[in-house]
């Protein structure tokens, strides 16, 4: 039974202000990874929409990878980045003005093993997509 839209949108209303209110505290961390706030213009309606995401520092740069916890779908968030050059993020009570950059070809594979040193679960989530 899929969740009704409205309560997806309540829960990220509600991550997000215990997220901000505590600087990060609270619902900075899920299964062991930080957690950031990104905020980008949907591409459709220009709309900005913050969502909670899992993310790696790696030398000065935050990467996020749109996995969808294994969904065959991206989720929309990352089709929104991939759609403009600028978002923002805030790490803890840090906002910080982005540029995206969307990783393909030996760049994501190089960056996609270093996620999977740091957070090994993602290697089931690419599991369910790609089948057995």
């Amino acid at each position: 039974m899929a969740v009704p839209s409205i309560l997806i949108r309540a829960g990220r209303v509600l991550n997000n202000g215990l997220y901000r209110a505590t600087g990060g505290r609270l619902m900075g961390t899920m299964r062991g990874m930080p957690v950031l706030l990104l905020t980008v213009r949907g591409r459709k309606t220009g709309a900005k929409h913050t969502t909670p995401v899992v993310y790696l520092e790696d030398d000065g740069t935050y990467l996020v990878t749109g996995s969808g916890a294994g969904s065959a779908e991206e989720p929309q968030w990352f089709q929104n980045l991939r759609r403009t050059d600028q978002a923002e993020i805030e790490v803890g009570r840090r906002r910080l003005g982005v540029r995206v950059a969307v990783a393909d070809g030996a760049q994501r594979e190089i960056l996609w093993q270093k996620l999977l040193v740091q957070a090994a679960f993602f290697a089931d989530y690419q599991a369910k997509v790609s089948g057995p």
